[in-house]
């Protein structure tokens, strides 16, 4: 578990996923990125799909919902998917939360490595939500796009992850950054979608940031011009980084991230003029 002053934090990953390294690195070239990590036969590199929970004030907060249990057996294979510890409602009940307990799902942006846990399959295959309490939230922006899919982005924009959330009136849009609850905040990181949200921590004087694909890998932050090929605006990512790594330089912000199977969380750390490096807390996953 994370303390953010009264705020508690707890990873859970959903899967472990393989993608491939230029996807993940865009335009780095491999000679660099594989300092990082090690690309197997097919070029193929880890990717957790990491969700918290977070409880404050008495709720209890999930932000991102991973792969889900919709997928088909090709589909699974596709992604080469693995849940050594079961998926995030496994990783809730282990924290003794059911998914009937959830007041709230922030949801960074819509594709379906990030989504997909929103709704499930019921017994007769219908679609139903999967935490049937909570409020979703999601940038207006974000939705719109999600709903007016491009050949770039289409096939990872699924709408059985969302719209019947939305038409059912149990997903609010948001317009902009948002006071969530106390002490949580969530602020538009433009780039990765034009509609990315991050997620604030603050709390007696400490702060946290689920940079969600801001920042996919810690390395990603650590080097403003290091990001993936899925970015859309990648020049927005570069510029949102820039703010954000300052941020979190000034205030000893913990940064947590999505993807990274190695370093999920840590504090930046400036070792030369406009040189940082991420130093890693530990923190096991629920």
């Amino acid at each position: 578990m994370l303390q953010i002053g009264d705020i508690q934090l707890h990873l859970i990953n959903d899967a472990t996923i393989q993608v491939d390294g230029g996807g993940a690195f865009g335009v780095v070239p491999r000679v660099l990125w594989r300092a990082y990590f090690t690309p197997d036969e097919d070029n193929l590199i880890p990717m957790t799909t990491t969700c918290l929970l977070a409880r404050v004030d008495g709720r209890n907060i999930v932000v991102d919902t991973g792969m889900g249990d919709k997928l088909d057996a090709k589909a699974r294979a596709m992604w080469r998917l693995e849940r050594s510890n079961g998926g995030l409602t496994d990783g809730l009940l282990r924290l003794a939360v059911a998914p009937a307990d959830i007041d709230l799902v922030i949801c960074t942006h819509l594709h379906a490595d990030h989504a997909g846990g929103n709704t499930c399959f019921g017994a007769s295959g219908n679609i139903l939500p999967t935490f049937p309490n909570a409020e979703y939230v999601v940038q207006r922006r974000e939705y719109e796009d999600a709903m007016r899919p491009n050949e770039r982005t289409r096939a990872t924009y699924l709408p059985i992850n969302y719209q019947p959330l939305v038409a059912s009136g149990q997903m609010r849009l948001l317009d902009g950054d948002t006071d969530l609850a106390p002490g949580v905040r969530g602020v538009v990181t433009r780039g990765h979608t034009p509609g990315h949200m991050s997620v604030l921590f603050e709390s007696g004087g400490q702060n946290a940031m689920f940079v969600c694909d801001m920042a996919s890998y810690a390395v990603h932050m650590e080097r403003l011009g290091w990001m993936t090929a899925y970015d859309v605006e990648p020049l927005e990512t570069l510029e949102t980084k820039r703010r954000w790594q300052r941020w979190a330089l000034e205030n000893g912000a913990l940064l947590i991230f999505p993807h990274d199977p190695t370093r999920p969380a840590g504090r930046l750390s400036e070792y030369e003029p406009g040189k940082v490096r991420l130093v890693p807390v530990e923190e096991p996953y629920a």
